[in-house]
């Protein structure tokens, strides 16, 4: 059903639905468009709407090829939206689900697009903040480029820092995907451009391996991974790729490269990836995934460590209220900060190396109970062996004791007197 957004634009499809609202094919003036129609309880809030029309100028003067273009910003009564170009294509997540990783080529020059929209974006002072393969469309209709792959587009830029308002995320809270969340983010601090360099070399481990290098399981530990494990190097690739991901993926935002660089670098390691096959990698065990709908509340809790078995897979943890997921999974939320001592954690080093399927997270609840369960049977073993032993050595002190207590009659025909044979 048609509805009217604004005087210029007509909504005729809804194409997607997400946590910040609802994305439809419209027309406008110029002809087709796609329009982000966000939730009315953010509508009504001014403060938000204040900040959104301040937004307007710096979103609409955003052009690169790179990016999908924001067109106009509408606030009419209880609509508030963003008219954005419309790209004929998927998400980059799709294909992802489709494929499970891409060879080692497209998944670079993918990444080498988003890093070339970014710093377009950056250069005009513009953070995107939800870097991730949902944002990161692909145009069909465009030529194909290295290792076939189509055109990238980052999109949704501005829409985190409108929903990020200071009375829905007080300084307890941080607003993001927990997968692709900059450890300085979670640790409270305002987010720069390095948060999306962070979040886009996150983008290119998990287009190479299948799997975020920090996600998986309950959101309080995928946070606290980011700050506290390094990545788990991936086999197959030239060392110098790997270096540009691992110094991208660096605690401090300041010892990652900016933007332009990381296109460049990128663009320079493609001759060296062509005609690479997809990586052979083991995807390491997904140790239940927390309760869709449920927000950071105790990495500890034993309600996120019962078995999961048939539990998929995801590249980033589920965290809109009503839990599924829908068509553009769109997953802006606000989740608690935690402490230090909960950032501390127990567990440092290394991030989770691949463990067998069916194999406990250590530290979780299975875990514990299977170790409990160790303790137990090798204490009964030990008792049953104590037992077997103290039976063994009073039969044998019996045994021992009927021979020292003989009379030599016992052992001489009854003569007590006489010498005992040798």
């Amino acid at each position: 059903m048609a509805r009217k957004i604004g005087s210029r634009y007509t909504a005729h499809q809804i194409l997607g639905r997400g946590s910040a609202g609802t994305v439809w094919l419209g027309e406008g003036p110029e002809g087709p468009v796609a329009i982000k129609l966000l939730r009315e309880d953010l509508a009504s809030d001014q403060d938000l709407v204040g900040r959104f029309v301040q937004e307007r100028t710096a979103l609409l003067s955003l052009d690169h090829p790179n990016v999908v273009g924001v067109r106009d910003l509408v606030v009419d009564g209880n609509d508030l939206a963003l008219v954005m170009d419309l790209v004929r294509g998927t998400d980059v997540r799709t294909r992802l689900e489709r494929e499970r990783r891409l060879a080692p080529e497209a998944a670079v020059a993918i990444a080498a697009d988003v890093a070339d929209g970014l710093a377009a974006a950056h250069a005009a002072g513009i953070v995107h903040r939800d870097v991730k393969p949902e944002n990161v469309l692909l145009d069909m209709q465009g030529p194909l480029g290295p290792g076939g792959s189509h055109p990238a587009l980052l999109t949704d830029f501005g829409v985190a820092k409108l929903v990020d308002s200071p009375r829905r995320t007080r300084a307890t809270k941080v607003i993001g995907t927990p997968d692709y969340l900059a450890p300085e983010i979670i640790e409270g601090l305002p987010p720069r451009a390095a948060v999306d360099i962070y979040a886009l070399a996150t983008v290119l481990y998990e287009l190479l391996a299948g799997f975020t290098p920090f996600g998986g399981g309950h959101p309080g530990a995928v946070l606290r991974r980011h700050v506290t494990e390094t990545v788990v190097p991936l086999p197959g690739i030239p060392d110098e790729l790997w270096q540009l991901i691992v110094q991208c993926l660096a605690k401090a935002p300041a010892s990652r490269l900016r933007a332009s660089e990381m296109a460049a670098r990128l663009r320079e390691q493609l001759p060296l990836l062509a005609g690479m096959p997809p990586l052979d990698v083991d995807e390491p065990y997904d140790p239940d995934a927390a309760p869709a709908g449920d927000t950071y509340e105790d990495e500890h809790s034993d309600a996120y460590d019962q078995p999961n078995p048939g539990a998929p897979r995801r590249g980033a943890v589920p965290l809109v209220p009503g839990g599924a997921t829908d068509s553009n999974r769109d997953t802006h939320t606000s989740m608690r900060v935690p402490g230090p001592d909960e950032l501390a954690g127990g567990a440092r080093g290394t991030a989770r190396a691949p463990r067998a399927a069916g194999a406990p997270r250590p530290g979780s609840a299975r875990h514990k109970a299977a170790a409990d369960a160790r303790r137990r049977r090798l204490t009964l073993g030990a008792a049953a062996v104590a037992l077997v032993a103290a039976v063994g050595v009073g039969s044998w002190l019996a045994t021992s004791g009927d021979d020292a207590d003989a009379t030599p009659q016992d052992n001489n025909g009854g003569n007590p007197t006489a010498p005992v044979s040798p």
